[in-house]
């Protein structure tokens, strides 16, 4: 028996089992896909093209940074290096009228966007600055080593309380920016799939200023992120079973003692599979509901009543005979808006299925890194992304593949469109590959319950002190998920490390 069986191999189930593994335990992961690292694995599309499913740049991977310190931990700092993105504009912001390269330095993007707005400037600066407190706030709260620690920080942590339940729209409107300033310094949406209007200013600041400290992307491609992790774990005598899906638990009273997995390629096969501790790393919600609702605590059962966040529209496509770099592209990435205002942007996308004028993100993988194998040579990879309503997509799947292949096929060329008028000249006669995938293809591929891209909604509601943690009130069954901790490259990484810093006894970051 192993002393830990890990469900899934997300980014989060890769970092606790290598640590624990490197650390000398026996573990043993179960992933229903033919790929580890969840919405981080990279998939080929023939012999051509790799592409990533979701990621697309990170933070939090800088010298002494969390997940530095983590891959320090495991022996990995130096085989997996880190490409900074462009410091004068690592997002480039643009909107009918307006544009804004958002840099690493807050003085300097103080000065850009009281030259757009200086009718503004005091409301600006002020915003700028209470933002940077908040995440100064957040990187403590992060760091911080018990409630004694919180205490002696009550200054900096009252800022968390005050915040904690307010989204971003509302912090826009306290400090009166105006629309413009705030659509600009919003257009990272993408990133959550949530307009200012629902956004959690927690979240946002935390990504908004995680990236102010640094925007990153793996020098090796973010496979070989994951392909060492998965090394780390092989080579420490734990083992990873692919193409194996969990299908029902093993109970003995309120306690968990395996699981029974189904092989998902032939031969057809079950197997029962038992551990001393189970890692749940997939959706806790569905996990729960296979295992009864009625064996976990009330508090528990309240945590896991959250709502999914939204899913979203990916397009990988690839050019040739173009060569991006000298339209601005590879230190950055940019977002677009058609409408000043993202909250009626987001409503006619997501509520209502019309792509007329779309806000979207556009990056170029193969730019932001030297290494060679995404894309044969001569060509580049470009991708873009948008938000899309999985109900929408899971109905045009069921009645019509073709009004379903059209209702994609009509996203992707509206953004081409606007791509080709605004940032790329005849892009449509460069492009050599594009693929689309929908929320049922995130479904599908990365086992995300109704397609969700970040586990449980980043609204308010969510975040902070009502956020469900690794406590599942079972035993020796703990949840280790972004639903369980945070979203995003370094939040899952981190919710990995945490746990085995709390089953382990030992720090996770050196």
């Amino acid at each position: 028996m192993v002393d830990y069986l890990i469900l899934g191999s997300g980014l989060s189930a890769l970092s606790f089992a290598a640590l624990m593994a490197k650390s000398g335990k026996k573990v043993k992961l179960l992933e229903a896909h033919q790929y580890p690292g969840g919405y981080g694995h990279t998939f080929s599309q023939g012999k051509k093209y790799r592409f990533n499913a979701q990621l697309h740049y990170v933070w939090n991977c800088g010298q002494g940074q969390p997940v530095y310190q983590i891959l320090k931990k495991l022996g990995l700092h130096k085989e997996i290096e880190f490409i900074k993105l462009n410091p004068l504009g690592y997002d480039r912001m643009r909107m009918p009228g307006y544009e804004l390269d958002i840099p690493y330095d807050y003085d300097l993007l103080g000065h850009r966007l009281c030259a757009l707005f200086p009718r503004d400037k005091q409301n600006i600066q002020n915003f700028l600055t209470e933002i940077q407190l908040i995440g100064e706030a957040i990187v403590k709260f992060d760091s911080s080593k018990g409630a004694l620690h919180m205490v002696s920080h009550l200054g900096t942590f009252s800022r968390l309380l005050k915040y904690h339940r307010a989204t971003l729209q509302q912090v826009f409107d306290a400090f009166s920016l105006p629309l413009e300033a705030q659509t600009l310094l919003a257009l990272q949406w993408v990133d959550f799939l949530l307009p200012p209007n629902k956004l959690s200013i927690i979240a946002w600041v935390a990504l908004f200023t995680g990236y102010g400290r640094g925007a990153y992307y793996p020098a090796g491609h973010f496979e070989q992120v994951i392909g060492a992790l998965e090394k780390i774990i092989l080579d420490n005598g734990g083992e990873i079973f692919y193409e194996s899906k969990v299908i029902d638990f093993l109970m003995e009273g309120k306690r968990v003692t395996g699981v029974v997995s189904e092989q998902m390629k032939t031969p057809f096969s079950q197997n029962q599979h038992h551990g001393k501790n189970i890692i749940c790393n997939f959706d806790p919600k569905k996990a729960a509901e296979m295992i009864g609702m009625k064996k976990f605590s009330k508090r528990v059962r309240k945590l896991l009543n959250y709502e999914y966040s939204p899913s979203n529209f990916m397009a990988y496509c690839a050019v040739e005979g173009l060569d991006l770099r000298q339209l601005g592209f590879g230190g950055s990435n940019l977002f677009h808006s058609s409408e000043v205002d993202l909250n009626k942007s987001f409503h006619r996308m997501y509520q209502l299925g019309d792509y007329s004028e779309p806000s979207f993100a556009i990056t170029t993988p193969s730019l932001h890194t030297k290494t060679p194998g995404s894309c044969p040579e001569g060509q580049q990879i470009i991708e873009f992304l948008t938000v899309a309503d999985y109900h929408r997509f899971k109905d045009l799947r069921i009645s019509s593949r073709q009004l379903y292949n059209q209702k994609k096929e009509e996203i992707l060329d509206r953004i081409i469109d606007i791509t080709e008028k605004n940032y790329i000249p005849n892009l449509r006669k460069h492009l050599v590959y594009k693929m689309t995938g929908s929320p049922t293809t995130s479904e599908r591929f990365c086992g995300s319950p109704v397609g969700n891209s970040y586990g449980s909604n980043l609204t308010p509601e969510n975040m902070g002190f009502s956020r469900l943690d690794h406590k599942s009130s079972l035993d020796n069954f703990f949840f280790c998920n972004a639903s369980s901790g945070y979203a995003g490259f370094a939040g899952t990484f981190r919710t990995g490390a945490r746990l085995y810093e709390v089953l382990s006894g030992d720090s996770a970051f050196a």
